[in-house]
């Protein structure tokens, strides 16, 4: 099989005659040896999540992300209670399997099961969670 080329000439990959959709993921919790990730629930993570994502005193993890830090505890679980629900971004909470504490966030998104594509995002690592095993045990889980 040789691969196929677009209208410049240029290589595209190899033909897949026999590609089907995937199902659109089921949010089931990925466990590892360092962490696990879960869907996002307010009443397992909520405490967690607010005091390990605002443990630091500069904030600078939250620079990149979509959305300012919340200015109280109260609208950060109202955020929550939010993304929790989300089926795309698909929110998991990162949880120390050595803690059982909630540590960070991440997300699929961009999900399309018709192409296979999905996407992982909104990666916030709180200071807890940077620098470890778990971290990059978190971004192999996804």
């Amino acid at each position: 099989m040789t691969p196929e080329h677009n209208h410049l000439g240029q290589p595209v990959g190899m033909p897949m005659p026999e590609w089907r959709s995937v199902p659109f993921p089921e949010g089931t919790a990925l466990t590892g040896r360092y962490c696990q990730l879960e869907r996002v629930n307010v009443d397992q993570h909520g405490q967690d999540l607010y005091e390990t994502l605002y443990a630091s005193t500069d904030q600078q993890e939250w620079t990149y992300l979509l959305h300012e830090p919340a200015s109280d505890a109260e609208d950060f679980i109202h955020w929550l209670q939010t993304i929790s629900r989300s089926q795309d971004p698909m929110f998991y909470a990162i949880i120390d399997s050595h803690t059982g504490q909630a540590v960070g966030l991440a997300s699929y998104l961009r999900i399309n099961p018709q192409h296979g594509v999905i996407e992982v995002g909104h990666l916030h690592f709180s200071p807890v969670l940077q620098k470890t095993a778990a971290a990059t045990e978190a971004m192999g889980c996804n």
